[in-house]
């Protein structure tokens, strides 16, 4: 629990140094192996940044949402790899436990999670449960003390490196939307098994694959709170807390891209003069400027809206929809900017920047949907308003 200006200050500055001096000059090399080295992995460990939502009491930091999203904002100007090491740990990975767990659950677990000797994932994603999330196949039968899994999950962030896995699957055979969805935690082990590491166009060093439960054996005890029914409620506590920390880690991004393109239009010049002199250049800088600062803007509201435990389901939505539509502008803008430089890997890395940051407009609910649960959250204030 920091909650003190000064160490936050300390904390942030950091996080700073760190991705400057440690974590750029690799950039180009996780993007050939597609790795993170383990000597930077530990690193992360000794600086705690596994634990940064964990309460203090299992030994993470127990930043407030308001001090996450600023040490995400922080952390993610670099590429997407580096938060997504330490995120699904310090977001969905640990959020359920912290949220709803027993406290034997989170004794047994949380510690780990805190000094990243357990990196933790969340499986919710299936192939026909994506936007709909409710629509979840992957079944758990009641088999004595054990539950039984079966199914499979896709697209699962840090799956192939996962020892801990929040599955959400069906406990009631013939319910139907979020009815009988039971949030487990499953360690990797007999009846788990991961897919082979998807290539996609960007966020390489990030590894994402499939999940497979084959008659996999779950104590009940890793019913997380003990209570069958409850998972998709679960959930969605999770993401309304991740939705908010998601829109500062695609605002971070947006801010590395806009100073390497400040950098680069007032170093090139042309017709005599620096880049960055000609309007219509100062125009993409002014918007890019000017939409980051919304963004940051609205998280800092939501993250302390959160804070004083108030409903921020439409505000997370909100803050998620604009950001990664904000960083899909920025990224444009950018690479706009560089010129044909912007477009060529072997000059700038704005290119792969370009590729990493498409994927925030996809996952933790894609924009379509974060703008239909805007408008439905929005019409149903109304007729609340409407009644009194």
């Amino acid at each position: 629990m920091i909650r003190n200006d000064a160490k936050l200050d300390t904390l942030l500055a950091d996080i700073r140094a760190f991705v400057r001096e440690r974590w750029h000059p690799i950039e180009d090399e996780i993007e050939r192996s597609e790795e993170i080295p383990e000597s930077i992995v530990s690193e992360l460990r000794t600086k705690g940044y596994f634990g940064w939502s964990i309460p203090e009491s299992y030994g993470g930091l127990g930043l407030t949402a308001e001090e996450l999203v600023l040490c995400a904002m922080e952390l993610s100007q670099a590429s997407v790899a580096l938060r997504a090491r330490v995120g699904t740990n310090t977001g969905i990975g640990s959020e359920a436990l912290v949220a709803d767990g027993t406290e034997e659950q989170k004794r047994r677990w949380l510690p780990r999670m805190a000094t990243g000797e357990l990196t933790g994932c969340l499986s919710l994603t299936e192939p026909d449960a994506g936007s709909e999330a409710t629509n979840i196949q992957t079944t758990a039968r009641r088999d004595g003390d054990n539950y039984v899994l079966n199914g499979m999950k896709r697209y699962i962030t840090n799956a192939p490196v996962a020892d801990v896995f929040t599955v959400i699957a069906r406990t009631e055979e013939d319910s139907r939307g979020h009815a009988g969805l039971t949030a487990f935690l499953v360690e990797r082990g007999p009846g788990l098994r991961t897919g082979a590491q998807y290539k996609k166009m960007g966020q390489a060093g990030s590894p994402v694959s499939d999940v497979f439960f084959e008659n996999c054996r779950v104590p009940a005890a890793n019913v997380i709170g003990e209570k069958e029914g409850v998972g998709f409620q679960t959930v969605m506590k999770v993401l309304n807390k991740q939705r908010m920390h998601l829109a500062a880690l695609c605002t971070g991004p947006a801010i590395r891209m806009l100073d390497l393109a400040v950098t680069h239009t007032t170093q090139r010049a042309q017709f005599g003069q620096s880049v960055a002199n000609f309007q219509l250049v100062q125009a993409m800088i002014a918007d890019c400027r000017t939409e980051i600062f919304a963004a940051r803007s609205m998280i800092l509201e939501a993250a302390r809206a959160r804070d004083r435990g108030e409903d921020v389901a439409l505000t997370a939505s909100m803050c998620k929809y604009f950001a990664s539509e904000m960083c899909g502008r920025v990224a444009d803008r950018c690479v706009q900017m560089f010129g044909g430089a912007g477009y060529i890997a072997d000059f700038s890395s704005i290119e792969r920047y370009y590729r990493d940051v498409r994927l925030f407009r996809l996952y933790e609910g894609t924009s379509q949907i974060h703008q239909l649960n805007i408008a439905k959250l929005t019409l149903r204030e109304h007729e609340k308003a409407a009644v009194k």
